[in-house]
């Protein structure tokens, strides 16, 4: 059985793209398996009872590593969720989608233990926060030696923090930073994504120190903040670089409609909001200009409706080996993920798997070759971290 969906790729709308629809099998025991294109799998809790988890990530010891958005930084240790939270994390502004977001452990952590965090940082008594990102020790479950590395230029409403962060390897810590709300009305391409003065909409290349790397594609320019590697985003929730090209992979939210992945390129302007597949909430009426114009990038691929793009990674473990080099995205208000497989530049929906088990914030592959899930909510149940694991066919 085949389901039917509308997807906007650059040049044309695939109207009829076929997607694997997910068959959920009737097996004897009681966990249900699900049957998919290329592998069965089961979804299993790995922990529960957690508030908001926003971001995972692994470091080599096999814990896992989770934010809670109200401020907490949490450690599963062999399949347990430890009672106590990490000490040492910074206050966070945990107001509307703002407070403690995501986690990421540097390239050498067995040896320097280095933990980064992003979070939206109080700024005053009457201000929303700003994206922030710090980086500390942790060691005996306890986080020391904290330094603010990065604080971003941004205002606005509470939410659109972005918050993802990547790096590629090389010394560099990609992050990104969303819109902060700001409407785009009037003169869309004065709005702040659009303007290279300030970190709205922008994704950003650092040292992993926080200093800022001299060929960054701004550095020099009068007026630019030379943090700045692309521009024109809305809110990028998922970032990533693909571990056998090195590019740099984005989501980002659109409005009503519109979500975007997208192949980040040094410098370029991925146009929000002057150019866009979405329209205004409730009322459905016209936010861009169009859906294209020179010197703007176009996405990859584009999400109509809307699934609410959040964390996303691109597989390479021995668990599901047919799925390898395809790239997963969280979605939230689809309560699903999606799977899409890359031919060089092009993407392509392949099928949507674990459904309405809740707003997938984060996706992340676990050292067992796992993948693993962040719920932020699951309705009248509690949150949790979930993960994917393979089932053989008979």
């Amino acid at each position: 059985m085949l389901r039917r969906t509308t997807l906007w790729v650059p040049g044309a709308l695939l109207a009829a793209a076929a997607v694997a629809a997910v068959t959920p099998l009737r097996p004897a025991v009681a966990q249900e398996v699900f049957r998919t294109a290329e592998h069965d799998y089961r979804v299993r809790t790995v922990v529960e009872g957690l508030v908001n988890p926003w971001g995972l990530a692994f470091p080599p010891n096999g814990d896992l590593l989770v934010t809670e958005r109200p401020g907490r930084l949490r450690i599963v240790r062999q399949g347990k969720l430890l009672p106590a939270p990490v000490s040492g994390v910074p206050a966070v502004l945990a107001r509307g989608q703002g407070g403690l977001l995501d986690v990421a452990v540097h390239p050498d952590f067995a040896s320097n233990r280095l933990v980064y965090l992003t979070f939206s940082k109080p700024t005053g008594e009457r201000e929303n926060g700003t994206t922030v990102v710090v980086r500390g020790t942790l060691a005996n479950d306890q986080l020391t030696n904290v330094q603010e590395i990065f604080v971003a230029k941004s205002r606005g409403a509470p939410g659109h923090f972005g918050s993802r962060l990547a790096f590629d390897g090389k010394g560099h810590l990609f992050v990104s930073v969303g819109d902060r709300q700001v409407p785009p009305t009037g003169n869309l391409a004065a709005h702040p994504a659009q303007d290279l003065s300030n970190h709205h909409g922008k994704i950003l290349r650092l040292f992993d120190d926080g200093r800022v790397p001299p060929d960054n594609p701004f550095v020099g320019r009068e007026g630019a903040l030379p943090e700045i590697w692309s521009y024109g985003h809305r809110n990028p929730q998922g970032l990533l670089i693909h571990p056998e090209t090195g590019e740099l992979w984005e989501t980002e939210h659109g409005p009503q409609g519109g979500d975007e992945l997208n192949l980040v390129k040094k410098g370029a302007n991925y146009g929000w909001p002057v150019i866009g597949f979405g329209v205004n909430y409730v009322s459905g009426s016209a936010i861009h200009g169009s859906t294209t114009k020179e010197g703007m990038e176009q996405p990859k691929l584009v999400w109509v409706p809307s699934i609410a793009t959040a964390g996303m990674l691109v597989y390479t473990g021995a668990a599901f080996p047919r799925w390898k080099g395809s790239v997963f995205v969280g979605g939230m208000a689809g309560e699903q993920l999606a799977r899409v497989t890359l031919a060089g530049e092009k993407a392509e929906l392949a099928e949507v798997l674990v459904r309405r088990k809740g707003r997938i914030r984060d996706v992340q592959q676990g050292p067992d070759g796992f993948i693993y899930l962040a719920i932020d909510d699951r309705a009248s149940q509690p949150t949790a971290i979930i993960r994917l694991e393979p089932v053989a066919r008979r």
